[in-house]
């Protein structure tokens, strides 16, 4: 702006960091509650693992497979909750980073405050000096529009202030000196407050590109995590056989290798045709 008090330039310039820091602001306090998201599933599922019953009668291969399901359970819970403590320490350093900034802001913003207070000041009391010296300008063409007699007494007059004319046009031509020295000044503080607020808001914009790309790459390394999890299941689930599960149970429930002997007739009424009854002394083999 052409104005020599406005400050809209200035005013844009500091609202548009104002963002920033609020921008900031807002991702960590997604971290902050992402951490709490993370951290409660993680619970949860530790508490599944641990509390809920799964396949506790299986037996052998299977039975393993689910022993380490269980706790590939337990260790994603871990999981989380490590992630969750990773999110707050970030989420930490983007709230050290911003109170840092504003720190370092805060002292150029108050001696750009300063020298805009000084500088409207000098300006306004500049004008009121001008004024002053504007006031003095009709008593020169008043000399030609009266009598001779009112000439002597408008003369007098002018006498009398020519003293107070001179000390108000010495008045003003140093309110214009001042103020000179008073605009360079702002000039040259204004410059290194914009170049100052520029290299901050450079450091801003690459800071929090660089912490969403870390924090994406925290997300996807704690999938990849997983995963190797979920493969320790498989390994174990690959490791599982039918065959050996049913001959450990068979072994371990059997109660015995022989059938029950046939069921033969004894006649009791006569003797002498109750014959012997024979019984096969061969194993009758058991089918499973």
């Amino acid at each position: 702006s052409t104005d020599l008090t406005s400050t809209v330039g200035y005013d844009s310039i500091v609202q548009h960091l104002n963002d920033g820091r609020k921008n900031c602001k807002e991702f960590e306090d997604i971290l902050k509650e992402r951490a709490i998201i993370e951290e409660k599933y993680g619970k949860e599922l530790i508490n599944l693992s641990k509390k809920k019953p799964c396949g506790q009668t299986e037996l052998n291969t299977l039975k393993r497979s689910l022993d380490v399901f269980k706790q590939q359970i337990d260790n994603v819970g871990q999981g989380h909750i490590q992630l969750a403590q990773t999110l707050r320490e970030e989420a930490k350093k983007m709230e050290d980073f911003r109170e840092k900034q504003k720190l370092h802001r805060k002292k150029i913003e108050l001696i750009m405050e300063a020298i805009h207070k000084n500088r409207n000041l000098q300006y306004k009391k500049t004008m009121e000096v001008k004024q002053t010296c504007f006031c003095f300008l009709p008593y020169g063409a008043l000399l030609y529009l009266f009598s001779l007699s009112h000439f002597w007494q408008l003369f007098l007059k002018l006498a009398q202030t020519k003293s107070a004319l001179e000390d108000s046009d010495r008045s003003y031509q140093q309110s214009v000196i001042t103020l000179e020295k008073i605009r360079e000044e702002w000039q040259k503080e204004h410059i290194k407050a914009c170049e100052f607020f520029e290299t901050q808001e450079c450091e801003r914009i690459n800071y929090f590109r660089n912490a969403l790309w870390l924090h994406v790459n925290q997300l996807s390394q704690d999938c990849v995590q997983n995963d190797e999890k979920y493969e320790e299941i498989r390994k174990s689930l690959e490791m599982c056989s039918i065959e050996k599960d049913i001959d450990f149970f068979v072994n371990l429930r059997k109660t015995g290798s022989l059938a029950p002997a046939p069921v033969v007739y004894e006649n009791y009424y006569n003797t002498e045709r109750n014959a012997t009854p024979v019984r096969s002394l061969v194993p009758v083999p058991i089918s499973r």
